[in-house]
């Protein structure tokens, strides 16, 4: 059952994305040029999606249990720290010069565009070396040393 609600919660996320007009590029790119020709759209489309966001995590979080699982999985951390900046910063600046972030690119997948792919495969590079880069922080300095002991 958790994995139809995944894939109800993804095509109604996607239809989302395709309604509002998010998988394009240059209507997200006119929302953030504030300075210049300002599509202000994209912002009724923020404003409806708290409108049902919040009511919808005011009811989840008044239950003691979630209906299509076992227990919640709420974020254990609420601290900003270094990596969280410097991983939004990087998401924000890809998303002002390319006009797409993850969701929206992968639905652009299926115009074939050139431009997509490559954006599609850094967005995976990056997310393999962010992963790697995780990994070789997180291992103990002993299995660091039997690591670059092996060669």
């Amino acid at each position: 059952m958790p994995m139809i609600a995944s894939l109800l919660c993804g095509l109604v996320f996607g239809a989302g994305l395709l309604i509002s007009g998010m998988v394009q590029p240059t209507k997200v790119i006119g929302f953030l040029d504030i300075f210049g020709a300002w599509d202000p759209s994209l912002a009724v489309v923020m404003m409806a999606a708290l409108a049902v966001s919040v009511p919808g995590f005011m009811l989840a979080k008044g239950r003691s249990r979630p209906l299509l699982a076992a227990r919640n999985f709420w974020p254990a951390r609420d601290d900003i720290d270094r990596p969280l900046v410097v991983g939004s910063t990087l998401f924000g600046i890809g998303w002002g010069l390319v006009g797409l972030c993850p969701g929206p690119a992968l639905e652009n997948l299926a115009t074939l565009s050139p431009d997509v792919f490559v954006f599609v495969a850094a967005m995976a590079a990056g997310m393999v070396l962010r992963d790697l880069w995780q990994r070789s922080r997180s291992a103990t300095p002993q299995e660091q040393a039997l690591t670059s002991a092996d060669g």
